[in-house]
């Protein structure tokens, strides 16, 4: 399992979203929420990585391309 303290995430100017990581390697996608809810994402190719990273819109992105559209697991709620 991978979560946000074995790979560097990256703050992200959204509503919904507060940070971003993904793992190459294992094609893992960790989201942070801003109301400290973290979930990881399996499965996720790089591009949808990208992507994300390059909406104008992060959290309707994760909300069309990777909410409820690859495998997760809650990992943490503050």
């Amino acid at each position: 399992m991978n979560t946000l303290t074995d790979t560097d995430s990256v703050a992200v100017d959204s509503t919904m979203l507060q940070a971003v990581a993904y793992h190459a390697e294992t094609q893992v996608l960790t989201l942070t929420f801003h109301d400290g809810a973290v979930y990881e994402y399996d499965d996720v190719p790089q591009s949808v990585y990208d992507e994300l990273l390059n909406a104008e819109s992060k959290g309707q992105y994760a909300h069309s391309r990777i909410i409820d559209c690859y495998p997760y697991r809650k990992v943490r709620r503050r």
